[in-house]
């Protein structure tokens, strides 16, 4: 009885530390999202104060050229992070299920235990 209450914590701990990994990846891909819209908007700013929209013309802005070396890094940021954040999505989907089994395994004892002793009652 004792190592199923253990084993139930176990999973239960595994559980929410895979919601809590998702819960954190999905924060970092807005945050990222919020900081390329930022300097999105900070590139338009800086091309249309110089007039220069091409980032090979001699001309162009190295205010510009550095927010969007920045942004197109925070893109491929967020791809990786969306990867991640569907590998810990199916890993917390499998936890869950894992958890779900130990439980009914648990409540299927319980309920074992309960009626064996009404059944030597039955018999007395």
């Amino acid at each position: 009885m004792r190592s199923r209450e253990t084993l139930l914590r176990l999973h239960r701990f595994r559980t929410d530390e895979k919601r809590r990994q998702v819960a954190d990846i999905e924060y970092m891909i807005q945050d990222f999202t919020r900081k390329f819209d930022d300097l999105d908007a900070q590139v338009k700013f800086e091309e249309g104060r110089t007039g220069v929209s091409d980032p090979s013309h001699f001309n162009y802005s190295l205010s510009a050229k550095s927010a969007r070396a920045r942004r197109d890094n925070l893109l491929r940021s967020i791809g990786e992070l969306k990867g991640q954040m569907n590998e810990a999505q199916m890993v917390l989907a499998h936890e869950e299920q894992e958890l779900r089994r130990a439980e009914m395994l648990a409540e299927k004892e319980a309920m074992g235990f309960a009626a064996v002793p009404l059944q030597v009652a039955a018999m007395r």
